[in-house]
């Protein structure tokens, strides 16, 4: 199945994509950066899945998120009858659970079921019994239990649970996959009516909150909720994207996990949710970024795992063929210690913005920033692996420079403008000597763009950032010179890649890839900053239409092959989404 034929649902410690077909098609336990126990995404059904549609098979009629909530709702059209199945993940309590109902429409439809549990990416076979009417499985430290009133076979071969069963109209027919660590009891049994009525009460008060009323609310609350999904809640943490390796390019090995939280998202993502009312999810993130980078200001890390650890070490899992053949396949991303100098502007700007917000109290976290920024004076003019995690030489990334830029500007904002101590005379001096280096560096008067490094004649698509960063006025003819720069050399069909690969040997790895979504998004954002708020419109609502049918965004587009690529969903495109309707509201009002 094609990327975007999968929903999400989640329950705010992992989450599981569900195909078209009525497939859970991946699923990690018991949290997001966990080993899968369904991997059929990149291994075939063989890597586990759980299959739960009409025994004639094919593709749904139709799905939706029931009343914009995390619940999905599928519905299948046969010849006889009409079925539907509701599938979510309840709020965790004891264990995490999957919840699977389905329920008779209108006649009679023959369904099946066939559950296949691997454990470690598909590796480990499990042992299945049935105990108590329910099924059991276990493997080494997991465990798991599906309960259900059906009567379910085991096959020896491949080893799977089935089960065949006809549903009426009217008729509910339950199944409730519980997981636990193997050495612990099995967790108390749930009811999967109160359960659905708990998990729709709870998003249902969750979307209560948000407080976006412009003309993209649909969109905008879609896209909250993804985010929410992709929140670890014990920490706070938001993970880039639940999925691993999920090519940028078909049949391509930039595959990469995402199952892990960058620092480059920090700000926009607080702007999403502080835009938006989410204060509480704002605080938990910026509680969460706090964690993660206390310590030495050297040892700052471009990207953390969800609960702020250090280690993520890349390995390959050779016995999975990837997503249509799209090898390897990875688990752990060995870009965490790459050094990124924009991370201490971004963490810098964020904290900013939690305060001018008025979040809760952050202990030391002034003393933090003064720690980073005693760091910075030293390093910024240090080359780095910029944005994109190119795995080629260090270069003098330009964004990286206005980043660094961004943290002396915000450090004397917070003496300035909120009262806080420090030496603002030496953090002006800094600010205006890095502000005059990248324009003298960074920019080409020939072509009245900045470029991607300091001597390159290479785009960027980070570029398009610099506009809502303050780091010259919207007026300022060099903002709009860069945007037409981009528009002119860095885009496929209209939509923006994030760099040329090619250009200037920047990056070493074979092969290219698709379109990314954000920096599109960014385009429409920079647009509707310098007044062009046509062309932005249309282009934000050519970009929402990529969107899948429950309005759902990877990382890339292949503009090409009409598809989404990358792993999904990403966070980055919903956040994008959620800034870019705010900034395009903001335009209207203001007009």
């Amino acid at each position: 199945m094609r990327i975007e034929d999968y929903a999400l649902v989640g329950d705010m410690h992992t989450a599981a994509l569900v195909g078209r077909n009525g497939s859970v098609d991946w699923l990690c336990l018991p949290r997001f950066d966990s080993g899968a126990c369904f991997a059929a995404l990149l291994g075939g059904h063989r890597a586990g899945h759980w299959l739960l549609a009409p025994a004639a098979g094919g593709t749904c009629a139709g799905r939706r998120y029931r009343d914009g909530m995390l619940v999905l709702e599928t519905t299948w059209d046969v010849p006889g009858g009409c079925a539907r199945v509701l599938d979510f993940m309840p709020p965790r309590q004891e264990a995490p659970d999957v919840v699977r109902i389905v329920e008779g429409v209108r006649g009679r439809v023959e369904m099946r079921t066939e559950l296949l549990l691997r454990f470690d990416y598909g590796e480990v076979v499990p042992w299945t019994r049935e105990r108590g009417g329910e099924l059991a499985v276990i493997a080494g430290p997991n465990a798991a239990w599906l309960q259900s009133p059906v009567p379910l076979t085991q096959e020896s071969r491949p080893r799977a649970a089935t089960a065949s069963f006809t549903v009426a109209a009217g008729e509910r027919v339950p199944f409730v996959l519980t997981w636990q660590e193997s050495w612990r009891s099995r967790p108390h049994r749930l009811e999967a009516a109160e359960e659905l009525a708990n998990t729709e009460r709870m998003w249902r008060e969750w979307l209560g909150r948000c407080r976006y009323r412009g003309e993209y609310a649909e969109a905008v609350s879609g896209s909250l909720v993804t985010l929410k999904a992709l929140t670890y809640a014990p920490t706070g943490g938001i993970v880039a994207a639940p999925t691993t390796s999920l090519p940028e390019l078909i049949g391509g090995s930039r595959n990469w996990d995402y199952r892990y939280s960058w620092l480059r998202d920090a700000a926009f993502t607080l702007q999403a949710l502080i835009g938006a009312g989410y204060s509480e999810e704002a605080t938990a993130w910026r509680d969460w970024l706090l964690r993660a980078v206390a310590g030495d200001p050297a040892d700052l890390q471009i990207m953390y795992t969800i609960d702020g650890g250090r280690r993520m070490p890349e390995r390959t899992l050779d016995r999975l063929p990837g997503y249509e053949g799209s090898r390897p396949v990875r688990a752990g991303n060995a870009a965490a210690r790459q050094f990124q100098l924009d991370v201490y502007g971004e963490v810098i700007d964020c904290l900013y913005q939690a305060r001018q917000a008025g979040l809760g109290p952050e202990e030391d976290a002034w003393d933090l920033q003064r720690a980073f920024m005693d760091y910075l004076e030293g390093a910024w003019r240090e080359p780095g692996n910029g944005l994109w995690e190119v795995r080629g030489p260090r270069r003098p990334f330009v964004h990286a420079k206005v980043l660094a830029w961004v943290a002396a500007d915000r450090m004397v904002a917070s003496v300035e403008r909120q009262g806080l101590d420090g030496p603002v005379g030496r953090w002006r001096a800094l600010r205006e000597e890095i502000h005059q280096d990248v324009c003298a560096h960074g920019y080409d008067p020939g072509r009245n763009t900045f470029t991607q490094f300091y001597g390159s004649r290479g785009l960027d698509a980070a570029l398009l950032l610099i506009p809502r960063l303050g780091f010259l006025p919207l007026d300022d003819p060099r903002l709009a010179g860069t945007v037409d720069a981009v528009c002119r050399e860095l885009t496929e069909d209209g939509f923006v890649l994030r760099y040329r690969p090619e250009a200037d040997g920047v990056d070493r790895l074979p092969g290219g890839e698709g379109v990314f979504v954000p920096c599109s998004f960014w385009l429409a954002h920079a647009l509707a900053l310098l007044g062009r708020r046509s062309r932005a419109r249309a282009l934000f609502e050519r970009l929402l239409s990529l969107r899948n049918d429950v309005g759902l965004l990877a990382e890339e587009y292949d503009p090409g092959r009409r598809r989404q690529v990358g792993n999904f969903p990403q966070a980055y495109s919903h956040v994008s989404i959620v800034n870019t309707a705010e900034a395009l509201t903001a335009a209207v009002q203001s007009a």
